[in-house]
């Protein structure tokens, strides 16, 4: 016909490269949608733990409550199960002395 396809076109180009930002910007929207809510949980499992540690083992020194503080999410979900089984802060202190380091 005029001797040029589809994808040659400007429109073509445009409009494909408008759906690229399009799903570029709905990508960058839905990563901060989902790390704001595991900032979230995160939040919450921290101030759990400490209530259910102080629970548990008495009040928690500045110290722990700093590294505690600076957990992973999933370290976090670790302590929240292993600390049904403390005993003591010292329980707790052999806890955090144990995680692999760079976590």
């Amino acid at each position: 016909m005029l001797g040029i396809t589809l994808e040659e076109t400007r429109f073509y180009r445009e409009a494909k490269e408008e759906g690229i930002e399009q799903g570029i910007e709905q990508g960058i929207v839905q990563g901060i949608v989902q790390g704001r809510e595991q900032e979230g949980r995160a939040l919450i499992l921290r101030q759990l733990n400490r209530r259910l540690l102080n629970r548990r083992v008495g009040t928690l020194p500045e110290s722990i409550t700093t590294r505690i503080a600076d957990l992973s999410i999933e370290q976090i979900e670790t302590l929240a199960e292993e600390l049904l089984d403390f005993q003591s802060i010292e329980d707790l202190e052999v806890w955090l002395e144990n995680l692999p380091q760079g976590d």
